[in-house]
């Protein structure tokens, strides 16, 4: 993808000021760099030629100052590339946070932090002192010409040297490459195993499943540790013959300068000094090579992070909606999870008025969360349209939207943070609020109860909260900031009867104050305070009472129709004859 459609590389555009003044800071660098050759050379040629102390004097002076001046350029460059790290990581850490998680939306049961992980490797790397490298080896000609000044034999002598150590270099790259990016992959893959394994330990525990889960990741993380291995091998092998010419060139450089003073063709200061140059010339190319290692890890990693961004773009800017007031419609919906193209759920045409409660019951696997799911837009209509407020649920902003929907999931997940925050769903806490949802949910007397109230700390997902408690918690959370469509699923599945009757009062209430309601559930205490009952069968409408007179919300939704307790089928499901419904999702009318 081209640049200017790149957020990573855009990212990094705007950091190239900071890097031209890191390319300029290295100029004088390079340049002070001359100073040690060149004090060396005065020494030897002038001073002890004349034996003089005052130009010795003068000589140490000036180049102490210019190391000053040096090291202080040496620590400026250091700080800006450790800013522009941190740089990097303020402007594309959110975007890149988004993008993880609206990956995981689409390939659920994939979730993965690697990208977060790829994010330190590439800001560790462009803050360190392997990018030094490359900022130094343009300088290289220069060090060479320097060097063949003092005379063409040292110039061809370092340009040959060169030559072979950026050999060495090519052919690190293009033996290591492969190996280290598959050995990259291996190592996420079994980190994202173990991190699976870790969600799961309490169950692999009980049933004893560990050796053979174990073995699994054991297995993973011995591939990479082989590729890893003969990645390191071979990079190890030209790394060290790359440091090992590179002293016996510097050496050489010596002998061909005693050569040439024997013949009254070079000073001893020149000797010394183009032996000093010589190691200055090729340390570059020698420092590239050592650090190959993580400038491929780095590149491996920004690759990585190229392909999430164009994989999951930025939303677009929306004209923001008004609040929505709960108008939910499906219009022949059919849907499925995301990678998969089978349906769960088939043409589903259905229509809440705004405070309309609807109870979603049937047999398992006959798609009740993947409804719950397709309502909130978490997973995208294969075809047809679900609409709120008659605007398309996927082209609502969903940070606007957020707070006007409520969702309590089966599996519930509380956060690590205070159970006040987990409630205000880790906005500005609002104490009133929070106390209003809670009461609501059947949960204040309980949070109360809690060590230190609602700002008890709840870690490791509240999983020192009973199932019940998490349930309810969920709830109150859900019912936080009231919200204009709440979908519960399954929210009695780990209640007690006292916690029963509070949802059971809770629904009235949302009724009673115009909130439109989705609730998936078996129990019958339920079913009898909702207006509609859908019944799903093999992601099929199986039957849909038709809404009742004695709601003020169904009333206008029900003008013209049949009159309660007559059961409105499905094209699929005409010809069955209803019968009453039970607990476990038989049909029956209501």
């Amino acid at each position: 993808m081209s640049a200017e459609h790149n957020d990573l590389r855009k990212v990094l555009a705007f950091c190239r000021r900071s890097f031209g003044y890191v390319a300029l800071f290295s100029l004088f660098i390079n340049l002070l760099m001359l100073v040690p050759p060149l004090y060396m050379l005065q020494v030897y040629d002038r001073v002890l030629t004349t034996r003089s102390q005052e130009t010795l004097w003068m000589l140490t002076l000036v180049v102490v100052f210019l190391f000053l001046v040096m090291g202080g350029l040496e620590l400026m460059r250091s700080r800006i590339l450790v800013r522009v790290g941190n740089r990097l990581d303020a402007l594309i850490s959110p975007r890149l946070y988004s993008a993880m998680f609206k990956r995981t939306l689409s390939s659920p049961g994939k979730p993965s932090a690697q990208p977060l992980n790829d994010l330190t490797s590439l800001r560790q790397f462009l803050s360190g002192n392997g990018l030094f490298a490359f900022f130094d080896a343009p300088w290289v000609p220069v060090y060479i010409g320097v060097l063949a000044l003092f005379h063409p034999w040292f110039g061809l002598f370092a340009l040959g040297a060169g030559v072979i150590l950026a050999t060495i270099a090519v052919i690190n790259e293009r033996m290591t490459k492969q190996l280290l990016t598959e050995a990259n992959g291996r190592h996420v893959q079994s980190q994202d195993l173990a991190n699976s394994n870790l969600r799961n330990a309490e169950v692999l525990h009980a049933m004893g499943m560990l050796p053979g889960i174990q073995g699994r990741w054991a297995a993973r993380h011995r591939e990479y540790l082989v590729l890893q291995s003969q990645a390191s091998d071979r990079s190890g092998l030209l790394t060290n013959t790359s440091k090992v010419l590179r002293l016996m060139f510097q050496s050489l450089i010596l002998g061909i300068g005693a050569f040439l003073v024997l013949r009254g063709e070079l000073t001893p200061g020149m000797m010394i000094a183009g032996s000093i140059l010589m190691g200055r010339a090729l340390a570059p190319i020698d420092q590239m090579i050592n650090g190959w290692k993580g400038f491929s890890g780095a590149r491996t990693a920004k690759g990585r992070l190229e392909a999430l961004l164009d994989e999951v773009p930025a939303d677009p800017p929306t004209m923001p909606l008004p609040r929505p007031r709960g108008q939910l419609s499906l219009e022949g919906v059919s849907a499925a999870p995301p990678g998969v193209r089978l349906p769960t759920l088939t043409n589903i045409d259905l229509k809440l008025a705004k405070g309309e409660h609807l109870a979603v019951v049937g047999p398992s696997a006959s798609g009740k969360s993947s409804l719950a799911r397709v309502v909130l837009g978490l997973w995208p209509a294969q075809l047809g349209c679900v609409r709120l407020d008659g605007a398309d649920i996927n082209k609502w902003d969903r940070t606007a939207l957020g707070p006007y929907l409520g969702y309590l999931p089966q599996d519930i997940e509380l956060f690590d943070g205070s159970v006040a925050e987990n409630i205000a769903r880790f906005q500005e806490v609002d104490p009133e609020q929070v106390v209003r949802a809670a009461r609501r949910a059947g949960v204040h007397e309980l949070v109360l109860k809690l060590p230190e109230g609602y700002d008890t700390y709840l870690d490791h997902g509240g999983t020192a909260l009973s199932a019940g408690q998490r349930q309810r918690i969920g709830l109150a959370r859900a019912l936080y900031g009231d919200p204009a469509l709440i979908v519960l699923d399954e929210p009695d599945a780990n209640l007690d009867d006292a916690g029963e009757a509070a949802l059971a009062e809770c629904l009235i209430q949302l009724r009673q104050q115009g909130t439109t309601a989705l609730v998936i559930t078996h129990r019958q205490r339920l079913l009898s305070n909702v207006d509609r009952i859908l019944v799903l069968k093999d992601g099929q409408i199986a039957s849909l009472t038709p809404p009742r007179r004695n709601t003020p919300a169904a009333a206008v939704a029900t003008a013209g129709r049949r009159s309660p307790g007559v059961t409105t089928l499905h094209p699929s499901a005409r010809g069955r004859s209803p019968v009453n419904r039970r607990s476990g999702g038989e049909e029956t009318s209501s």
